[in-house]
């Protein structure tokens, strides 16, 4: 009697040590799964954000870098740019000036497109400058306001090794949209500039599209009358 109820003291105790086991290599394969996602996780690139000392200001009627910054670096940027699985490599966004006009600025590159987004504040009306800004200019009216669509090309800069004085020369074609601040057209523009990192020629749509997203979320856009 005593040797049987060893044999089933033996026999629970190989099952409970069976089950222990299955249980903790459960347990592991479980821990390392879930280190291995994290890691996968946090190795992911993010996307890029606007520096955090350009949080916009919320006072004044003029826009800023870190406004333009702001609403130029949305969610859906890539997308509405027809490239929807790539991430903002950069953001950024400053408050320029050409002598007394400011022109505050936003970009955002991804790997296909660079975005620009700028204000002027030169107290000139946009109506009618298509015949300042080359043969490629047409009207464009966006979102109810008076604009301009034309070509336009960023500009290469290349440094020496040698510590010389840097190069610099056209770069590749860029389309670039400008809009009248305020729907009477009473000076000043809003400009969306677009270019391709392979050289080619930003299609209009694409332009057309993102200004269009973007320009309406401006602060005080919808007010501007």
């Amino acid at each position: 009697m005593t040797e049987e109820n060893d044999a089933h003291i033996k026999s629970a105790s190989a099952w409970g040590q069976a089950f222990a086991a299955v249980a903790l290599v459960g347990a592991l394969s479980g821990g390392f799964w879930w280190i291995a996602k994290t890691s996968a996780a946090e190795s992911e690139p993010k996307p890029a954000t606007c520096s955090a000392e350009e949080t916009p200001a919320r006072k004044g009627k003029r826009l800023t870098g870190a406004r333009l910054c702001e609403a130029l670096n949305r969610p859906d940027l890539a997308a509405l740019l027809g490239t929807p699985t790539e991430i903002a490599k950069t953001a950024s966004g400053s408050d320029s000036s050409i002598g007394k006009i400011a022109t505050p600025q936003a970009q955002v590159e991804f790997e296909t497109y660079t975005v620009t987004l700028s204000a002027t504040y030169d107290g000139l009306p946009v109506a009618g400058s298509e015949g300042l800004l080359g043969s490629y200019a047409r009207p464009q009216k966006v979102l109810g306001r008076p604009g301009v669509l034309y070509s336009t090309r960023t500009i290469s800069i290349s440094f020496r090794l040698d510590g010389g004085d840097a190069d610099s020369g056209p770069g590749v074609p860029a389309r670039a949209l400008s809009v009248a601040q305020d729907p009477k057209d009473r000076g000043g523009s809003v400009d969306v500039t677009l270019w391709r990192a392979d050289g080619a020629v930003p299609d209009d749509a694409v332009l057309l599209r993102v200004a269009e997203r973007v320009l309406q979320t401006l602060p005080g856009w919808a007010s501007r009358g």
